[in-house]
C-alpha cells in the first residue's frame, strides 16, 4: 500500500532521513521495517545516478522513498518523481502561492503541470498504460516545510492549499530565523501553533526525532528518525 493511502487510513508512520551515499543505511532501513526513507537532498549530494540506485534499492527490500529537494525547482521535482519517489518535502515554503507551485510541479494536468512520460522509472520504462501510470501518479506525497517566521505566521493557508499532504517544520532553521538558539521554547511554540494549523486544515504532520524514546512520544503522523544523530550519540556512548 502507498505511503499516501496508509496516511489517510489513520496509520503513524516511521522513517529515517539519511544523505548520499547510504546504501548500507537503506538497506538496514529495511531490514528494520521502518516505513520509508527521506533522503536529504537539500543538506547532501543531489546526485540523480545515486539516488536511481539507492530508489532501486530500497524499493527490492519495500521501502518506499521520499526526498527533500535542494529547492522549488520543477525541474528538479519531476526528475526524482520519474525515478520512482513517492514524494517529495520541500524547505522554506513561506506562503500558499509557493506551496501551490510545489503542487502543481508534483501532479501531472490538469491538476499541475509535470511533464508526462511512461517510460521512466516511475512507469516502469512504459510496461504500464498511460492511464495506469497517471492513476499511480495520484498518490504522489507534497511536504511542505515550514522553517521560518514568515511561515509560520502563514502556516494555516500554507496547509489548506489543497494538494499539500503534510506540513513539517523545521526547528533548526527556525531557530535562526527566530533569532534563537536551537531548542529555544520560542521554536516548540511556534512549532506546536504550525501543528494546530495544519491538523485544522487537514493535513497530516512531520516531525524529526534524534531518539527511538523522542520518537514514541512525538505528536506526528510522520515521524522522521535523525539516523545520523542516533550513531553519533549512541557511539559517543561506548
Amino acid at each position: 500500500m502507498k505511503l499516501k493511502a496508509r496516511l489517510r487510513a489513520g496509520e503513524r508512520l516511521r522513517g529515517g532521513i539519511l544523505r548520499l551515499p547510504a546504501e548500507m543505511l537503506v538497506e538496514l532501513s529495511g531490514v528494520a521495517e521502518l516505513d520509508y526513507v527521506l533522503v536529504d537532498c537539500e543538506h547532501g549530494p543531489d546526485d540523480l545516478v545515486a539516488l536511481q540506485q539507492h530508489l532501486a534499492l530500497a524499493q527490492a527490500h519495500g521501502l518506499p522513498v521520499l526526498v527533500r529537494v535542494g529547492r522549488a525547482d520543477p525541474n528538479q521535482v519531476l526528475r526524482i518523481l520519474d525515478l520512482g519517489a513517492e514524494g517529495i518535502v520541500v524547505p522554506h515554503v513561506e506562503s500558499a502561492r509557493e506551496a501551490e507551485d510545489v503542487v502543481r510541479s508534483a501532479h501531472y494536468p490538469p491538476r499541475g503541470d509535470r511533464g508526462f512520460a511512461t517510460y521512466s522509472r516511475a512507469g516502469r520504462f512504459g510496461a504500464v498504460s498511460a492511464a495506469e501510470h497517471l492513476a499511480a501518479a495520484q498518490d504522489v506525497l507534497v511536504i511542505a516545510m515550514v522553517e521560518t517566521g514568515p511561515g509560520v505566521e502563514r502556516a494555516a493557508e500554507i496547509a489548506a492549499v489543497d494538494g499539500v499532504d503534510a506540513v513539517w517544520v523545521g526547528p533548526a532553521d527556525l531557530a535562526v530565523s527566530l533569532g534563537v538558539p536551537p531548542g529555544d521554547a520560542a521554536v516548540g511554540r511556534a512549532k506546536a501553533e504550525v501543528h494546530r494549523q495544519a491538523r485544522a486544515a487537514g493535513a497530516a504532520v512531520m516531525s524529526i526525532v534524534s531518539s527511538a524514546g523522542a520518537g514514541a512520544v512525538e505528536d506526528a503522523d510522520f515521524v522522521v528518525y535523525n539516523l545520523a544523530h542516533i550513531l553519533l550519540t549512541t557511539f559517543r556512548e561506548l
